[in-house]
């Protein structure tokens, strides 16, 4: 019942047809409003095999260190700009309720966090994007970040690191290159030797992985080397049934 609306953007929605659009949404956000189309497409991209395994270890100091012992920075997109957010939030608190200056001071604030949002979103996109188009087989660890957040000290930092979009984006990029994603239980990745197995126990503040049999490697290095080598034997014989066949064994 609005009429008829200009649609401004770049995607050419004239080459799908009419009844492949399911649904079409109208969305409210600080800095207007977005039209959202539903569109049932199966997209699927053909990549050259690269020869690479890689596991995954995310972190606060780095958002994640790989088992090649690169590291990505964390870019902190709340933490550095949450000086400014708190002074437009003080704006906010200032202007008397119910006045137009108040309105203003408020979607201010929210198109600040919009942006923030954003930010968050498109470093997870493009580097899940890099990742998969570099790598065969990605291992990750299995987090409940639900869980995590209820942990008041580091609420705000895991919030602002965005594992789960960065994982969920790994995932959908997966299923579009047709790589391979395993999820890795988390448990004891951190303390077992990546060499010889043995448990080594150390606190978060311990950054270094040193056991006795001469392995000395970066804390998150060493946890992601244990993430491929679980998600290498979880991936299993897949198709390989011919020895199920057989009581020899």
């Amino acid at each position: 019942g609005i009429g008829l609306l200009k649609l401004v953007g770049t995607h050419d929605l004239a080459h799908y047809a009419e009844q492949l659009i399911k649904r079409v949404r109208l969305i409210r956000r600080a800095d207007g409003y977005y039209c959202q189309f539903c569109v049932a497409v199966d997209r699927k991209e053909t990549l050259e095999p690269s020869g690479n395994t890689i596991g995954l270890d995310v972190g606060l100091a780095d958002f994640y260190t790989d088992s090649n012992g690169n590291k990505e920075e964390n870019p902190r997109f709340y933490r550095k700009r949450e000086a400014r957010r708190k002074k437009l939030a003080r704006r906010v608190s200032r202007k008397k309720k119910g006045s137009a200056n108040r309105k203003q001071a408020i979607n201010r604030l929210a198109r600040f966090d919009l942006t923030t949002s954003r930010k968050r979103k498109d470093h997870a996109v493009k580097l899940a994007l890099s990742v998969m188009r570099s790598n065969d087989l990605v291992a990750y660890e299995d987090l409940r970040i639900r869980n995590m957040v209820k942990n008041h000290n580091l609420a705000k930092s895991i919030a602002d690191a965005g594992w789960y979009q960065f994982r969920t984006w790994l995932e959908r990029y997966g299923e579009i290159f047709g790589r391979v994603t395993v999820v890795v239980n988390p448990a004891y990745t951190s303390q077992e030797c990546s060499s010889c197995g043995t448990i080594v126990k150390k606190s978060l503040s311990t950054r270094t992985h040193a056991c006795k049999c001469g392995c000395t490697l970066d804390r998150d290095e060493n946890a992601a080397i244990n993430l491929l080598n679980k998600g290498l034997a979880t991936v299993g014989h897949t198709g390989s049934t011919l020895l199920d066949k057989e009581n020899a064994l």
